[in-house]
């Protein structure tokens, strides 16, 4: 057994006794170093081989209570090179190597190159089995020969169950608790894009949170005026707040794939909150374009309503005014504030002039119900929105009433005045300046119809005298403050009128319209008992009576004169009473009573064999003096029941001359000299 040497301290690089031989059992094999003992002072273990010692020259020496340093890693065996041949000092035991622990394995020096004079290199032996003995612990002798190869020995223990692979990625242990990466995760997840479970690394999760906000954008985009349906809206929130609570619950205890630190997690997630919220904020201006386009597409609408019916007539155009309207008061008063509510002012403006577009045509009387309608909208529509489009209508519509009123002044008969357009001007608008043009127009009207007695159609000149004496009189004056000089005007009116009936009367005389002569000259003689022409009306009345069955009798006008000196007798042989009426030279009418015991013939020859012949019988007459002339003669019954009779006798001076009036179905009529 071999003790440790005091070691002296080399000096410089020379070449110690600690080196070994390149022969001997000490040599270790390619396979691997062997392990040495931990022992600091003992001796190497006789079954084990000693480590080789250091190629560059003398190992260092381990300081006291030192670890020992690690094992240099096998190198690969070369040829040895030659050792000097020094005799062994029987007084010389070498020392043991440091004992150190094993190095990490690295690469491998690269191997001296053989001195010229060394033979050539010989394969490494097999390792020996360690000498037995202290006296051979380093190897055989100098000089002696190698023994032979060994078979190759068992291994010293027992061969060790291979172990199981190791796993590619080691397990990692859950994490602690952490709070702020829990709401760092929930964060995370309400920005809708799943990123706290990504950092969790739940892959099918976060997919959820995508698809579930790929289909709310599908729902709500395009933007659309009513906004995100409320269940879609409602889902999604649910399904947001799940996530943000299953991801604070999940996020607890695992680790963040990245950021490693929870606070920049957090800072991550209330940055990314800016995602939903910049989401709303982007949607909801979407949203308010799409209302204000819907807006505008309301309002177009309207306008193109109010352009196509502005050339219709108001009554099949009210409806499509009264819609258009409702669109602009339904924008006024709910969009104010919008495109389209700032529109309105403009829109009515239009509105007014096309519901008014009869009164800029001039057609008066077709512009006064759609006047009186805009007068209506401020009952929809506040008169402080409207503006000055309030009062619009009032003076188009009171210049409406005047002209279509004045246009109407003395035509037709009249009725209806009290409630015609002049009445409603001086009831509606009594103050205007419409209003106080209408009696001095009026009154102008009536002069003109008084002069147009005299001209060529005293007829129309009269009747529109009487419509204007009758709209005089009706017009509601009082609340305009001219219902003293209407009335004057109605009486004038009417004054001018029974002249002007009489003139009437003559002026269809003479045109021949003996019909119409004598139904005016009648009602005049009825109406104006004491006018001065009453008597020569009644004349003329008895020619046109005449006249319509024997025109002749109607080409002059009759005389004022009365009498003559041929008398006429007219004897009666009928059992009605008759009226005879005659003009020529004078013009008159006798009536006779009727005949008692007289009765009808029943053709003209029995009657002009019988009538008046009877000697026996009194026969009802009248005497009247004629002068000399053509005579026309009607006999008609007084009661109207049967038709008349006509006879034309020339009177001659000398001459006694008879008329018999008798029937024949009808009246006959016949004279005998």
């Amino acid at each position: 057994m071999a003790w440790d040497q005091p070691r002296e301290e080399p000096d410089g690089n020379a070449e110690g006794p600690t080196e070994q031989s390149a022969e001997g059992p000490a040599e270790q094999s390619a396979e691997g170093p062997t392990e040495q003992s931990g022992d600091r002072s003992g001796s190497a273990p006789a079954d084990r081989p000693t480590a080789p010692a250091d190629r560059s020259g003398t190992a260092p020496p381990a300081a006291p209570g030192a670890p020992a340093a690690p094992q240099a890693p096998p190198e690969t065996p070369l040829a040895p090179p030659e050792t000097p041949k020094v005799p062994p000092s029987a007084h010389q035991v070498p020392s043991a190597a440091p004992k150190l622990p094993p190095e990490a394995p690295q690469a491998p020096p690269e191997a001296p190159k053989p001195a010229p004079s060394a033979p050539a290199a010989i394969p490494p032996a097999a390792p020996t089995a360690p000498p037995a003995g202290p006296e051979n612990a380093f190897g055989a002798p100098f000089g002696a020969p190698p023994p032979p190869a060994l078979p190759p020995a068992a291994p010293a223990f027992p061969a060790a169950p291979p172990a199981p692979p190791a796993p590619s990625v080691p397990p990692t242990p859950p994490a602690p608790a952490d709070p702020l990466r829990a709401v760092a995760v929930a964060l995370l997840n309400l920005s809708g894009l799943g990123i706290g479970y990504a950092l969790i690394r739940r892959r099918f999760a976060m997919a959820v949170c995508w698809l579930a906000t790929a289909a709310l954008l599908l729902v709500a985009l395009p933007a659309d005026p009513d906004g995100v349906p409320r269940g879609a809206l409602v889902g999604y929130l649910v399904l947001l707040a799940l996530a943000a609570a299953h991801g604070a619950v999940r996020g607890l205890r695992t680790r963040l794939a990245w950021p490693p630190q929870a606070p920049v997690a957090a800072l991550l997630g209330l940055v990314l909150l800016a995602v939903p919220t910049g989401g709303v904020l982007l949607y909801g201006n979407a949203r308010d374009e799409a209302v204000e386009q819907a807006l505008l597409d309301r309002l177009h609408e309207a306008d193109t309503l109010v352009q196509d019916a502005k050339n219709e007539p108001f009554g099949a155009a009210e409806p499509d005014f009264t819609d258009a309207l409702a669109t602009y008061r339904d924008l006024d008063r709910r969009y104010p504030d919008s495109r389209a509510g700032k529109l309105v002012p403009d829109r009515l403006e239009r509105y007014y002039e096309a519901v008014a577009t009869p009164y800029d045509r001039k057609k008066y009387c077709d512009a006064i119900e759609p006047l009186e309608y805009l007068r209506k909208v401020p009952d929809s529509i506040s008169r402080q929105r409207l503006g000055h489009l309030a009062a619009w209508p009032d003076d188009r519509l009171a210049t409406s009433f005047y002209e279509c009123g004045i246009d109407d002044l003395g035509s037709g008969d009249g009725t209806g005045t009290r409630n015609g357009t002049l009445a409603r001007l001086l009831t509606t608008f009594p103050r205007s300046p419409q209003a106080a043009k209408v009696e001095p127009v009026l009154s102008d009207r009536i002069d003109a119809a008084v002069k147009d007695l005299g001209g060529d159609e005293p007829c129309a000149a009269n009747d529109r005298l009487r419509t204007l004496g009758t709209q005089a009189a009706d017009l509601p004056g009082d609340r305009a403050g001219i219902a003293d000089a209407l009335s004057k005007d109605a009486d004038r009116a009417g004054e001018k009128v029974r002249s002007g009936t009489y003139a009437c009367g003559v002026d269809q005389y003479e045109d021949g319209d003996f019909d119409k002569a004598l139904d005016t000259l009648n009602d005049f003689t009825r109406t104006y008992k004491h006018d001065g022409n009453r008597d020569r009306a009644k004349k003329i009345a008895i020619a046109a009576e005449i006249a319509r069955s024997i025109p002749a009798a109607g080409k002059h006008l009759p005389s004022s004169g009365s009498g003559g000196s041929i008398p006429v007798t007219i004897k009666n042989d009928s059992p009605d009473e008759i009226e005879i009426l005659y003009t020529g030279p004078v013009t008159g009418s006798i009536k006779i009573p009727a005949c008692h015991g007289c009765s009808t013939y029943f053709s003209d020859a029995a009657a002009s064999l019988s009538a008046c012949k009877d000697s026996g019988r009194h026969y009802p007459s009248k005497t009247i003096h004629l002068p000399a002339g053509t005579t026309y003669f009607l006999h008609k019954p007084t009661d109207g029941s049967t038709s008349v009779g006509t006879d034309t006798a020339k009177i001659d001076p000398g001459y006694v001359y008879t008329e018999c009036a008798y029937v024949v179905q009808s009246f006959g009529s016949g004279y005998s000299s």
